[in-house]
């Protein structure tokens, strides 16, 4: 037995299998008949399997599915890892690829959509199918990984691209692939003099937390600053298990960040996102990101208001660590990258005064400074080539120019 509690079907499983990333992996649920086995889940529910996996398919690690109870009405994990007959509903405004990620790959595998930092794909297999995963276009149909040529061909895009210092490994789950090969991709990024910090995208620590092994994180101390980003949504995932691939993460040097993504009747409360996130401070986890569900196929039924996102930001600014208080963004449809939202705490402006509103709804008043000259446009830095290439509206605050048309083409 392990920490958590094994279901009663897992009781038989030894200690030493059930904490072996790789077995996890092949006894994956993936079929109705695995479901009934492990979870002897209700007609209604198997129906809905029936009903999704026509479109989605499914696979939950043994460890994931230990945690779900499959009797109550809005199980956060149930509801992340069981298909739904929802998932079948397709609606007008759903997209096969909401944030045109493929539109801006200059390569396969890869996706450069930012100055200075790019998207590097180097796997379709996740140890677990989300079921409101914003690639399913591509995760999870097979279980193949992505041919080591197409990889090698991206990481020569990013060394022939001087601007690029920052690079995003995600897939699928990077962290489904053998030590061997993650440090193969690390070791030629890492060849690169321009490349400064490099970020793992992952949910192994939730789904799979076996997989944080003493040998990996050896083998990724060579490869500092190395970030992890990973993707609790639910304080039931942070477990004795999790807690643990979390400070072996952290020990290792890791800063550790989530990204949760808001879903409706999973977590679209805020004692909930307040809990989780006081939790995941307390495991070293930074709370990074919200993000508001994307428009992608079958997945609407999880969506939210954007409202709702705000009102857990004001629930959770000035009521907890500011540590606790993520960004809330939505990856806006059609490539156009995270835009932040937030409440609104500037009531009112004036040339020397602001009227600000606190956490309580208390009203000040803020006194503007009379000077306005700063170092920008003075300090050298400001002279640097890759300060001359802004783009937007950061345009407008640095040249002499009047109108920025969306292509980004300045009129005079």
């Amino acid at each position: 037995m392990t920490d958590t509690e094994k279901n009663i079907p897992f009781a038989d499983i030894s200690e030493k299998l059930w904490n072996d990333w790789k077995w996890q992996i092949e006894n994956r649920l993936k079929s109705i008949d695995d479901v009934v086995r492990i979870l002897n889940p209700s007609e209604k529910i198997l129906e809905g399997i029936r009903t999704a996996t026509k479109h989605f398919r499914m696979a939950v690690t043994p460890y994931y599915a230990s945690l779900a109870d499959l009797s109550a009405a809005h199980c956060p994990i149930k509801a992340q890892a069981i298909p739904s007959e929802k998932e079948a509903l397709f609606l007008e405004s759903d997209m096969d690829d909401p944030l045109e990620e493929d539109r801006d790959s200059p390569v396969p595998g890869l996706t450069h959509r930012y100055p200075d930092r790019v998207l590097l794909l180097v796997t379709d297999i996740c140890s677990m199918y989300c079921r409101h995963c914003t690639r399913r276009r591509l995760v999870g149909h097979t279980d193949h990984p992505i041919n080591m040529k197409q990889i090698e061909t991206a990481i020569q895009y990013i060394a022939d691209h001087e601007e690029v210092r920052d690079v995003i490994i995600s897939g699928g789950d990077p962290l489904t692939m053998s030590d061997e090969k993650i440090e193969k991709i690390l070791k030629g990024l890492r060849a690169i003099p321009h490349v400064e910090i490099i970020r793992i995208g992952t949910r192994t620590p939730v789904v799979l937390p076996m997989r944080i092994t003493p040998s990996l994180i050896k083998m990724l101390r060579k490869y500092h600053p190395l970030f992890i980003s990973t993707h609790f949504n639910h304080a039931k995932e942070i477990t004795p298990e999790s807690s643990r691939a979390c400070t072996m993460l952290a020990d290792g040097g890791f800063p550790v960040f989530n990204q949760t993504v808001l879903l409706r009747q999973v977590n679209d409360c805020p004692h909930v996102i307040k809990e989780l996130n006081q939790k995941l401070l307390t495991i070293r986890v930074h709370p990074y990101y919200i993000y508001q569900c994307d428009l992608s196929l079958g997945i609407s039924h999880f969506r939210t208001s954007l409202g709702k996102g705000i009102q857990i930001i004001e629930a959770l600014r000035g009521h907890t660590s500011g540590l606790g208080v993520p960004t809330f963004v939505v990856d806006v449809p059609g490539g156009g990258g995270k835009v932040p939202l937030m409440p609104e705490y500037v009531l009112a402006r004036s040339d020397d005064k602001a009227v600000l509103r606190n956490y309580e709804g208390a009203i000040t008043v803020y006194t503007e400074p009379h000077r306005w000259d700063s170092i920008c446009g003075h300090d050298p830095a400001c002279g640097k080539a890759r300060y001359k290439s802004l783009k937007g509206p950061g345009m407008l605050m640095t040249k002499p120019h009047t109108v920025l048309e969306p292509t980004n083409r300045i009129i005079d």
